[in-house]
């Protein structure tokens, strides 16, 4: 099934945390917070303003993203848990250093 966004919302997957701590301590899942990482999956195509122009998204799939820990709605999708939400609330886009660009 596709899922295609409407307006400024994007989908987006939940990236699991570390297990780990620095220390080398073992999370428990009962202990685990929700992940605030994730990839884009689908973005909409942006915001209309006032006067009708369209505002297109600063996020596109496949980008990597920190987001606000209550953000989205979260919903199921073939299986798999996903998150809706406004590109509003998006912290920041996590962009791989340029060495890393270079080997991929």
């Amino acid at each position: 099934m596709t899922f295609r966004p409407l307006h400024d919302r994007i989908l987006v997957r939940r990236i699991d945390a570390e297990e780990k701590t620095a220390g080398g301590l073992i999370i428990p899942d009962s202990a685990k917070e929700k992940p605030q990482e994730g990839e884009v999956l689908a973005a909409g195509p942006g915001a209309r303003s006032e006067n009708g122009t369209l505002t297109p998204l600063d996020v596109k799939p496949g980008d990597r993203i920190l987001f606000g820990k209550w953000s989205g709605t979260e919903i199921r999708l073939d299986g798999e848990d996903l998150v809706i939400m406004k590109e509003s609330d998006v912290l920041g886009v996590i962009e791989a250093p340029a060495s890393a660009k270079k080997a991929a």
